[in-house]
């Protein structure tokens, strides 16, 4: 494991935004190394509880690391955040007063080589979340139909030659399997310009990576237990870093559902569960962004239950 797992993003915004009661109920959904959960416990009192997500075992080990494997105010959930409001159940939680979440790719991820995560490394297409979950980005792009790897380049990716990437996929596995992060890098790589290398391969394995792990998916079915488990006057706080998941954040908290149809009562008044804290998104200081990379495409929505 690297000395440092992850630096916590908007640490101190994020857990503001929470508004945190010493004797609340909070969620983090996102535990990665700890450090969002940490500094709610911070702020907790001896009848406050936090209960932590992740579904990586190399997140769980962080709860040692932080020193949080004997406190009695804290409960790490090894799960998707998508069963959210599940677990909720399972523990007798009636409600919580906040929830937050981080959800950009921990850096610890990034950079462990033997995940596949990242094109600096030649490394097993792997790029599971959930090291236990059957399907690895090398099953994806070795049987999955062309259309469909079309589709994923274009909406997970962004990508605008996404058929053709999906075709010269499906032309070099029909000759030889596509194994490493190398081998996908051969292949997409005459099919990229080299002064956007780095931008354009990002979005091939973010693409990819949102696919393998159904991110957007997760992401609704959090939101949509976010909406059931918070009590009224509870706090959401939700980092995103590329648009795909901001437009969805976006979306349920200005009108209560994913896709952002809006829905009005008798007077013309929005009906959404939430109300927005900041209207305009909160981003990293530049001291930030310049400490912590990864930080740069940030953005922090909260919003409230009403």
């Amino acid at each position: 494991m690297t000395t440092t797992y992850h630096i916590p993003v908007l640490l101190k915004e994020s857990v503001d935004g929470l508004n945190i009661k010493p004797d609340g109920i909070y969620v983090d959904v996102t535990f990665g190394g700890g450090g969002h959960s940490k500094e709610i416990l911070s702020r907790l009192g001896a009848k406050g509880h936090l209960y932590s997500f992740d579904q990586d075992a190399d997140a769980e080990q962080n709860v040692k690391a932080q020193g949080l494997a004997d406190d009695p105010r804290f409960t790490f959930v090894r799960s998707n955040f998508r069963y959210l409001k599940n677990w909720m159940k399972y523990h007798e939680v009636d409600h919580v007063d906040g929830l937050l979440a981080d959800l950009g790719v921990s850096s610890h991820h990034f950079d462990d080589e033997s995940r596949g995560f990242s094109f600096r490394f030649d490394a097993p297409l792997d790029m599971r979340m959930n090291k236990r979950a059957s399907q690895t980005a090398a099953d994806l792009l070795n049987h999955a139909e062309e259309t469909k790897l079309a589709d994923i380049f274009y909406i997970y990716g962004e990508l605008k030659n996404a058929r053709r990437l999906a075709a010269a996929i499906t032309k070099r596995r029909s000759e030889k399997a596509i194994l490493t992060t190398q081998d996908l890098i051969e292949v997409v790589g005459p099919m990229i310009p080299k002064d956007r290398e780095k931008k354009e391969l990002a979005k091939v394995f973010q693409a990819i990576r949102i696919e393998v792990n159904h991110e957007m998916d997760a992401l609704r079915e959090m939101l949509k237990g976010a909406a059931d488990v918070l009590g009224e006057g509870g706090r959401l706080s939700i980092i995103t870093y590329h648009s795909l998941e901001d437009r969805i954040v976006k979306n349920v908290m200005k009108t209560g559902n994913a896709e952002g149809k809006v829905s009005q009562d008798f007077f013309g008044r929005i009906q959404s569960p939430f109300m927005l804290v900041n209207s305009k998104v909160t981003i990293p200081s530049e001291e930030e962004q310049q400490q912590n990379p990864r930080s740069r495409s940030a953005k922090l929505r909260i919003a409230e239950k009403k």
